[in-house]
């Protein structure tokens, strides 16, 4: 069976439906494909800054999440953190009903004679796109297509888990963090009952034996956390075995975003399928937010653009020259984000050999000379603005 699409998304995950969301706001349908059989609810509470923020303000959802969560105090920003699932279900709520098509797994890709991307589907269908974005996540089809390399391995992993109290924690809002010989131990309230942390460390061939055991995941941390107050072990101690997860860390090496092909004709990638980055500076939500909003804009300014000349050309000469405007739209989305992305990405590939490398000097410099330096980084990268959607009258 085949069918058209104006706009096809790969991936119902926070770019994904950010940019459903922003070209429904300028009047453009699309259609999300989503491999799961219903939306995600794994994964835990993501950190999201002014710059996320302020994209929020302009798709309409601002509101309604910060009702939901507390403002973390870190001077003139504004730091929520949301839980994933939280997060998407508002932004699918606010989605035109079947906009998501659920268990709709993307093959692959395809040339058509026309002007048109075919995608194939795990169960037969397929879609011709007229414009194809891919917010697939780290293991994108469409980000392979367009010729990037599977991420790497950081060499590290972290284990993560979210602990409830539900007579409150007493611990404030303000994140807590700790380093050690080679790990790097994060406590992050989300409001006044629950509290996140993280672990990450380097992995040896000894600790394979923990990826499916959230026991020896919780003892791990445990025994290596190192001297911290009572009350942040017993958040550990507390966390119940099903909150656990633990995951290896992967990246985009800077240069390869840099380089690579963000958009090729009427073909690009946003979010994690992009610039998947190791947690350090806490802007993976936060980044995958703004491409949503910038390809929305790009995309519209393209789409709502109306030719002078249409009433005198012919149909095939209407197609191509809206491809091209396809193509020079998804263009500038490449050009706007692909320094952005890329200070985002080298900033946390920095973060991280600093924050877990060894040894008595680089301790020392970590710890008394470039503490500020890092905090500042945090700021610096979280004050930024991606711009305003096309107002639609």
């Amino acid at each position: 069976m085949e069918s058209s699409v104006e706009i096809l998304i790969v991936g119902a995950g926070v770019s994904g439906l950010t940019a459903a969301l922003a070209l429904h706001r300028q009047g453009l349908k699309s259609m999300v494909l989503e491999s799961s059989n219903s939306m995600r609810a794994s994964g835990f509470h993501l950190s999201f800054w002014t710059n996320a923020w302020k994209a929020f303000e302009e798709i309409g959802v601002a509101d309604k999440l910060r009702q939901q969560h507390e403002w973390i105090p870190d001077g003139n920003h504004e730091v929520r953190r949301l839980l994933r699932k939280d997060l998407l279900g508002a932004l699918e709520k606010e989605l035109p009903s079947g906009t998501v098509s659920y268990t709709s797994k993307v093959v692959s890709i395809e040339e058509s004679a026309g002007y048109y991307k075919l995608v194939h589907l795990s169960d037969g269908t397929t879609l011709k796109a007229k414009v194809l974005i891919g917010c697939d996540g780290v293991n994108s089809v469409v980000a392979k297509w367009l010729g990037f390399k599977k991420p790497a391995l950081d060499g590290r992993s972290e284990i993560k888990g979210c602990s409830y109290f539900e007579d409150g924690h007493g611990l404030g809002l303000n994140f807590q963090h700790y380093f050690g010989k080679g790990v790097s131990f994060g406590v992050m309230p989300g409001d006044d009952k629950c509290i996140y942390w993280f672990f990450t460390f380097t992995v040896s061939h000894k600790d394979d034996t923990m990826e499916e055991e959230a026991a020896k995941m919780k003892q791990f941390v445990l025994r290596n956390i190192g001297k911290v107050p009572d009350q942040i072990v017993n958040v550990i101690e507390n966390t119940k075995l099903e909150d656990i997860a633990m995951y290896p860390l992967t990246f985009r090496p800077p240069l390869e975003i840099l380089w690579g092909n963000i958009s090729k004709d009427n073909v690009c990638v946003a979010g994690d399928a992009l610039h998947p980055m190791t947690p350090d500076i806490g802007q993976g939500g936060g980044s995958a937010v703004e491409d949503g909003i910038t390809l929305a804009r790009c995309l519209a300014e393209a789409l709502l653009k109306k030719s002078q000349t249409d009433g005198f050309l012919s149909l095939q000469q209407q197609e191509e020259e809206e491809y091209e405007r396809i193509r020079i739209g998804l263009s500038n989305y490449a050009k706007e984000r692909r320094w952005r992305d890329f200070a985002l990405a080298a900033s946390a590939y920095v973060m991280a050999f600093i924050a877990d490398s060894e040894g008595t000097v680089i301790n020392f410099l970590r710890d008394k000379v470039l503490a500020s330096y890092l905090a500042g980084l945090f700021l610096k990268r979280a004050d930024f603005d991606c711009g305003k959607l096309l107002k639609i009258f």
